[in-house]
């Protein structure tokens, strides 16, 4: 028996049909984005603006949903693209119902972001015109294309940015700089692109490497900068540690320059990690002006290696951890073990007195047990011992003179520039009766307690000096 088969018609709403076939106009943005902030490519930036202003408000068919436009950055993510994740809310929150962009690359030129992006918005019915690559991503082929023309961005963006970094070096290969010159300390930019000196922030820069050698830590450098409110690149006043160690390790300081110190490793994320060899370096000697003569550059790096010396072998982690309400922290050291002495409250509950001693780390360390057998010795002891010794120094100054002469005619950088400190200071010295923890920075490296009876002061210089204890 042959089938029969009847069509029943589907239900016309008359009302609905009238909505349908009465013209609407679709609400359109226009996303613009250009991948630098060079002046060409500001204009093309303008240029799209207006262009797409124009064209969807003189079009019958649209209205004007508005123009998302970035500036100035990269399309290969949209992590930091503000305005195009704006116009993402909008079209969420049904403001928008089409969105025309000039192409894909302008739009994404990474595919996963490209096609999840499409996807939300076709999801909401919103669609995108792509005018390059004519493409509606509400047509049923539309992603198809769509997924392979991404692709071919994504590898151009791939091909610019190897392009780019083999132009970056072949410009260090060069010895030519390229250095944000607002965040550096010391330093602005002439006309022609050159680093040149500014005189106020390189004496900055000079005080910062004097006081390191005249024995403070970069965060007691910082404090007293920010203190006396020295102002930084940016004008602000808030010094850290991590400012002051970058300028006294930083060999621009000193004229030269170690290109590549960190490289891109993914181009899409724009990752950057500290380069150990992965690519090369290039090392560019008088490259630019000096704000520090390369002697004194190298005493700070012999000065800093020598600090981490100190510590390790008397167990101090701290070595700049000294300051004026504890001058003598890190410098005291036990003549029988080599570990450093503590600042120990002492007190006498009946007499309701306290005092400070010092006394060997290793003492008490295992609670119950004595470790190390030397004595303690109070603060006003060692303060003496450092007085004794600056004096006993003043006054055999032309003995002292006669070393340090031979010393600044040495090889050794940090021995010669310590030499002329000494030298330089010592000249115009007079005796003291009170401790300067300010002089007792700059001149001693360490005391060490043998007994009950005997401190040796040992000077920056080398000198030890022997201090009887009454």
């Amino acid at each position: 028996m042959a089938k029969n088969i009847t069509v029943i018609p589907a239900k016309v709403n008359m009302t609905n049909l009238a909505e349908k076939l009465e013209p609407q106009q679709k609400r359109m943005a226009a996303y613009c984005r250009v991948s630098t902030d060079q002046a060409e490519q500001l204009s093309s930036y303008e240029a799209q603006v207006n262009y797409y202003t124009n064209f969807i408000n003189g079009h019958p068919d649209y209205e004007m949903a508005g123009i998302y436009a970035d500036e100035g950055i990269s399309g290969t993510n949209t992590k930091k693209r503000e305005q195009f994740l704006k116009m993402i809310e909008d079209c969420k929150k049904g403001k928008v119902d089409m969105i025309i962009t000039k192409s894909i690359s302008r739009f994404a030129r990474n595919t996963l972001d490209c096609l999840n992006y499409v996807r939300q918005l076709k999801e909401l019915g919103i669609g995108i015109l792509f005018e390059k690559e004519n493409i509606n991503t509400l047509d049923p082929k539309g992603e198809v294309l769509l997924s392979i023309l991404s692709s071919l961005a994504q590898d151009e963006s791939r091909s610019i940015s190897e392009n780019s970094t083999w132009g970056i070096r072949r410009r260090f290969e060069q010895g030519k700089l390229h250095i944000n010159h607002t965040k550096f300390l010391g330093y602005d930019k002439n006309e022609d692109g050159e680093l040149v000196i500014n005189p106020s922030q390189a004496k900055v820069v000079k005080r910062i490497y004097q006081e390191y050698l005249n024995g403070h830590g970069p965060q007691r450098i910082a404090n007293i900068l920010k203190k006396e409110k020295v102002p930084k690149w940016n004008g602000s006043y808030n010094w850290h540690y991590s400012n002051i160690k970058r300028i006294l390790t930083n060999e621009k300081y000193k004229g030269d320059a170690l290109l590549q110190k960190t490289y891109t490793v993914d181009f899409l994320s724009k990752k950057r990690a500290v380069n150990d060899g992965d690519v090369p370096q290039y090392y560019v000697e008088n490259s630019h002006p000096a704000i520090i003569d390369k002697e004194t550059w190298e005493a700070v790096q012999q000065e800093m290696e020598r600090r981490k010396e100190y510590g390790n072998k008397h167990g101090i982690d701290k070595v700049d951890h000294a300051n004026d309400k504890r001058p003598l922290s890190g410098r005291v050291i036990c003549g029988h073990c080599g570990k450093a002495y503590w600042r120990k409250l002492w007190s006498n509950t009946s007499a309701k007195t306290k005092w400070y001693v010092w006394q060997c780390s290793e003492k008490y360390r295992v609670k119950g047990v004595v470790g190390c057998d030397n004595t303690h010795v109070k603060g006003d002891v060692l303060y003496e011992a450092f007085i004794n010794t600056y004096n006993t120094v003043v006054e055999n100054k032309e003995a002292f003179i006669e070393k340090w002469t031979k010393m600044i005619q040495g090889e050794d950088d940090w021995k010669r520039v310590t030499a002329k400190r000494f030298n330089n200071h010592f000249k115009e010295a007079e005796y003291i009766t009170e401790f300067d923890p300010g002089l007792f920075y700059k001149t001693v490296e360490k005391l060490t307690v043998f007994d009950s009876t005997k401190i040796v002061v040992s000077l920056l210089d080398g000198s030890d000096i022997e201090c009887e204890i009454e």
